[in-house]
């Protein structure tokens, strides 16, 4: 009986130390499998900022508007701009047809991912050269920016939802 015993609390104590082996194990493929996740949602969160800034600097928003969500809104520098599709209507659209060139140095940018929702962080020196004026004259302006904004995986792409943006001037 003794031995029936000591046999039994042998095989429970090898099927403990096994169970907690393999459960070690699962939670190592599982936090490597979402690191690995991790790692594609950030590229694709990577993806969207700088297709945004691409077409800023290329001084178009021609096939932004797939970046934001349809009831998305933008905020910069102390006004709300209205939703994405308004603010290229009646901001974004004009002043960069006043822009001989756009563009960004510096640029860091920061993605947290909380699915299905994602935080960016951007930083940069955004340099502007406006048209010359009617005497043939252009002016540059060089501020130093931020935009923090957050995105929603909606049906498998990252929309933009929210974005705010401001500068001051570069010291």
């Amino acid at each position: 009986m003794k031995t029936l015993k000591s046999t039994l609390l042998t095989l429970s104590v090898i099927l403990l130390i096994t169970g907690c082996k393999q459960q070690e194990s699962n939670t190592t493929t599982t936090s490597n499998v979402e690191s690995a996740d991790l790692s594609v949602e950030k590229a694709q969160v990577t993806s969207v900022m700088k297709a945004y800034k691409d077409a800023i600097q290329n001084l178009t928003t021609n096939g932004t508007s797939h970046l934001f969500a349809e009831d998305s809104q933008v905020y910069e520098s102390g006004g709300v701009e209205g939703s994405f599709a308004h603010y290229v209507e009646h901001h974004l659209g004009p002043e960069l047809g006043e822009f001989e060139s756009f563009t960004f140095s510096d640029y860091t940018i920061e993605i947290q991912v909380d699915a299905p929702y994602a935080f960016t962080t951007e930083t940069y020196i955004y340099t502007i050269v406006l048209n010359p004026n009617e005497k043939g004259e252009t002016r540059t302006i060089s501020k130093k920016g931020v935009a923090t904004s957050i995105l929603k995986k909606m049906d498998g792409t990252w929309k933009i939802i929210k974005t705010h943006s401001s500068s001051r001037n570069n010291k």
